[in-house]
């Protein structure tokens, strides 16, 4: 196992290295693990994005150790050992392998290797893995955590709202956040689920009022992302990005965190469900086309924390503990390297979600006066005569 040459102190910080190969998800992963660790030790943390020449980073993982110079030019990773190499490499997705898997070697040591999500190649390979739970994945050197790490906090959210403060004020309550995803390897979203999914939101915010904050993602498919925005526009709130084509400005997928009273968001993503979670809102799972085992435990695990509920057609709150996993594991990253840093205070346990009750029967009640009726009498007992 690799030892971190030098322990952050006081004239210097621990430098971290939060690789990924760009998309938004995967770089949140690493970027938000990074972030955790950072507040709780001074840390310098630098971003790289690693890309492959032609095809290359799509080979097997045994057949993807390529040599450095197959990298584009700005992946900016060392390309020796005497070049300075980081405390930490923070690394998911599959691009960032063949560099995760050799980084010690090329570092002469120096470097502590995490691995985030599952590797799909023995953990050996690395200092530490931490993949989500629903993977299944043991090991000594292997950290389990619900979902995945994030870039959530409460300051964040706090922040992000400020952006967005004058338009949402405003708007009536409860503001309901709903978060769409879109076609992954395991779901997708047919125009026919959009339209069922936007009807059960549609009816209760029209019957008990209230205001829509939803959020597509680049992986919405276009037609299901028109027919929700058509079907959902006259409702007080807020729709991004809302047309296509058009410059979607900043995006307010904090924000709307920040402001809902309760969030909705479709099963397909792991990220989205996760970062709901760790703000102690009630969170709805929406159905989408499509079905996998390992999302269906992801979402059990959110239930058994009491986080999460499938979403029936109806608002209705409840209380929990925040999941706060990322900083979890940011605090288990530091053990393993030796840095010690206070415990975190011990949060109260989540309140039982409340479940729905049968309605009581009426019971009568007697009113002055009345008199319960007089028993019947009883007969008499026969008796034999006696001979």
């Amino acid at each position: 196992m690799t030892q971190v040459g030098k322990l952050p102190s006081a004239d210097r910080p621990l430098r971290i290295w939060a690789v990924s190969d760009g998309r938004a998800g995967i770089e949140a992963q690493v970027v938000g693990l990074s972030d955790a660790i950072a507040r709780l030790v001074s840390c310098e943390i630098t971003v790289k994005r690693v890309g492959w020449k032609g095809r290359t980073g799509r080979l097997p993982w045994w057949l993807n150790l390529l040599p450095r110079r197959w990298m584009t030019p700005d992946s900016g990773i060392p390309r020796g050992k005497g070049e300075d190499w980081p405390d930490l490499w923070i690394a998911a997705g599959r691009a960032t392998l063949p560099l995760s898997i050799r980084a010690r070697r090329w570092s002469g040591g120096k470097t502590y290797v995490v691995q985030i999500q599952d590797p799909r190649v023995p953990p050996q390979m690395f200092d530490l893995v931490i993949p989500p739970r629903h993977d299944r994945l043991s090991g000594d050197n292997v950290f389990p955590i619900t979902g995945s790490p994030h870039r959530v906090t409460p300051a964040r959210l706090a922040t992000e709202y400020q952006a967005f403060k004058a338009l949402i004020d405003p708007l009536p309550r409860p503001r309901v956040a709903v978060l769409v995803g879109g076609k992954s390897k395991a779901f997708d979203l047919s125009s026919e689920r959009a339209a069922q999914i936007a009807h059960a939101i549609q009816i209760p915010l029209e019957q008990d009022g209230g205001a829509l904050l939803m959020t597509f993602s680049r992986r919405t498919p276009e037609p299901a992302r028109a027919l929700m925005a058509a079907r959902l526009r006259h409702l007080p709130g807020l729709i991004w990005p809302d047309g296509a084509g058009a410059d979607p400005g900043q995006n307010p997928y904090f924000a709307f965190l920040a402001a809902a009273d309760y969030i909705l968001v479709t099963e397909d993503s792991t990220n989205m469900a996760t970062e709901a979670a760790s703000t102690g809102k009630p969170v709805f799972v929406l159905k989408m086309d499509g079905q996998s085992l390992k999302f269906r435990l992801f979402h059990e695990e959110l239930e058994g924390l009491g986080a999460a509920r499938p979403y029936g057609g109806a608002f209705h709150g409840w209380t929990y503990a925040p999941v706060n996993e990322t900083d979890r594991a940011a605090r288990e990253v530091l053990r393993r390297i030796g840095v010690e840093v206070p415990e975190p205070p011990v949060e109260a346990p989540a309140a039982e979600a409340p479940k729905p009750k049968r309605k009581p029967r009426a019971k009568k009640v007697k009113t002055t006066g009345e008199t319960s009726p007089a028993p019947k009498p009883r007969k008499p007992r026969a008796t034999k005569a006696k001979a």
